[in-house]
């Protein structure tokens, strides 16, 4: 399915919309240039699943954890080399906890991933503020 939003609100709106579709042990993984809106669209997914912690970037931690009515691990590997530091760091753990994964830099450690991972791709529009918003699997949550 393909969305296309015209701001950060809207990605973010967006977002709070896709959660309400996901399941607990669901792996969205996003993809896409630095500034196209991963964290925005991650700050609706934790909203739509009862989150209410502020949600920033993980780019130095690795993962943020947040308390919800699902909760959410958000993951950003950009600073990660290989694959092999995700398990390092408990990936199986995650996996097994019963909340949603949002993985930015998802390229990263593709081959990490479940089978079943939802993936988002996030491009530039038409405009500088303007997102192409592309979800695979599970239907592209429609």
């Amino acid at each position: 399915m393909r969305y296309i939003t015209h701001s950060p609100a809207q990605t973010e709106a967006l977002g709070e919309l896709l959660a309400k579709r996901l399941h607990r042990g669901d792996v969205v993984a996003f993809t896409g240039a630095l500034g196209m809106g991963k964290t925005a669209l991650t700050r609706g997914l934790a909203r739509g699943l009862g989150c209410r912690a502020r949600v920033t970037s993980p780019t130095f931690t690795i993962v943020n954890e947040y308390d919800g009515d699902v909760p959410l691990f958000h993951f950003d590997l950009y600073r990660l080399a290989s694959a092999d530091e995700l398990y390092d760091i408990g990936w199986d753990d995650y996996l097994e906890r019963g909340g949603v994964c949002a993985v930015e830099w998802s390229e990263r450690a593709a081959q990490a991933l479940p089978a079943d991972t939802i993936v988002v791709d996030i491009a530039r529009g038409e405009t500088d503020e303007s997102r192409v918003i592309t979800v695979t699997g599970r239907e592209g949550l429609d």
